[in-house]
């Protein structure tokens, strides 16, 4: 199943975003260029990174040390007329190489409305309405380093490459929310979930972006995660309740409708297999002066069948968040749970991470994560079945 190669269709589209984003810039009514870059000194677990091919379930691993570069994008939004926005994000994303990556690309039109409904249309390479963690610059949350299982994977699978439709109705009380979406080019989501499992990773693929599965020492699997595969159109639907007391409701099922049986031939004869993936997510946020909570769960499954033969893999994750903003404080911990079956897979983490905010432009986290995972399948790269460790982060992050 390794690969290689970036979807062209989906790397003209973000080029020509890009470049009409740029040509606005005389006329438009609000151009904005959002930017940030970090690194961190890490103290890794002993198992190796999945990031490196192993078996970890963390984005450091092997017992590494020291300074590492994490992240650095570019954000550029357009507002030509009131009613259409545009966006780009393009990423340098650093794993076992360092790659340029765009997570997002879409243009939204939405009418001016002065009356109590009000729609809007998006178009493009998008992420679903999922995360209720990672809504600061460049999908990166503003809680933790490392988000949730459920939003790893989103950042790593999980895309819309389509387009949706959105009503709200703006009440008293609140704002009701309703839409959905056809989508393609995800028909691969669900197989890094079924060959490695979960992880814990701020890391943010997209277009330009290369997964790795489990591999032995040396090997380099690696596949394109926005491959398509099949001609198959996706689809996703959602509804949110988002109150003036200060919570909110928010529900998505998602089917990417996938031909478990397609595949396409990559480097060296291997076979790159579409996943038939439905899940449903479900979460709150809770906010009360300075306190947030945050809950959120995913079940679902993922199933492939080459040469006839079916393999189901069932998942489902679920979190609890806290936090406390205060000024240029912001505490928070997080504890988690997540599963897997065929092949069997359970673990939880616990994450505890405190910001600091001196300026508007510098962030400063320290995080801990401590992970304590049984996944049987690992015995057949060589390591032990059972594995935990933890992971400590001390990152500097500047904003533009």
């Amino acid at each position: 199943m390794a690969g290689a190669g970036v979807t062209p269709v989906l790397r003209r589209c973000a080029v020509a975003l890009l470049a009409g984003i740029a040509a606005s810039t005389g006329t438009a009514q609000d151009v904005k260029l959002h930017a940030f870059a970090d690194a961190r000194l890490v103290d890794a677990p002993a198992p190796r990174s999945f990031v490196d091919g192993g078996s970890g379930h963390t984005r450091y691993g092997d017992d590494a040390r020291g300074v590492r570069f994490g992240a650095a994008g570019l954000v550029v939004t357009a507002q030509p007329t009131p009613s259409l926005f545009a966006l780009v994000d393009v990423q340098l994303q650093r794993t076992d190489r360092t790659d340029l990556q765009v997570p997002e690309a879409y243009v939204r039109y939405r009418p001016v409305s002065t009356g109590a409904w009000r729609g809007s249309a998006k178009a493009g390479l998008y992420f679903l309405p999922i995360s209720l963690e990672n809504d600061g610059i460049g999908w990166t949350s503003p809680w933790t380093i490392t988000p949730s299982a459920i939003n790893s994977w989103v950042g790593e699978e999980i895309r819309g490459f389509g387009a949706e439709v959105r009503e709200e109705w703006r009440a008293r009380s609140g704002t009701l929310s309703f839409g959905g979406g056809l989508f393609r080019n995800n028909d691969v989501a669900g197989n890094i979930l079924a060959l490695r499992g979960w992880s814990l990773s701020d890391v943010t693929y997209g277009i330009g972006g290369r997964l790795r599965e489990p591999a032995d020492r040396g090997e380099r699997e690696t596949y394109d995660p926005f491959r398509p595969i099949g001609g198959r159109t996706g689809w996703y639907a959602d509804a949110s309740w988002k109150a003036i007391e200060g919570w909110e409701l928010r529900a998505l099922h998602y089917d990417n409708r996938a031909d478990p049986a397609a595949y396409t031939l990559y480097a060296g004869g291997e076979r790159l297999f579409a996943w038939r993936t439905r899940f449903w997510s479900a979460g709150a946020v809770w906010t009360r002066g300075p306190l947030t909570v945050i809950a959120q769960a995913m079940d679902g499954d993922t199933d492939v069948r080459p040469d006839g033969v079916s393999f189901l893999t069932p998942f489902r994750s679920a979190f609890v968040l806290a936090g406390w903003n205060r000024g240029a404080w912001r505490p928070a911990v997080r504890v988690e749970r997540f599963s897997t079956r065929n092949p069997s897979e359970r673990g939880h983490a616990v994450t505890a991470a405190l910001n600091w905010r001196p300026l508007d432009w510098l962030r400063l986290t320290a995080e801990w994560l401590h992970v304590d995972v049984n996944r049987d399948a690992s015995a057949v790269f060589g390591d032990p079945s059972r594995q935990g460790g933890n992971q400590l982060q001390l990152l500097a992050r500047v904003y533009y």
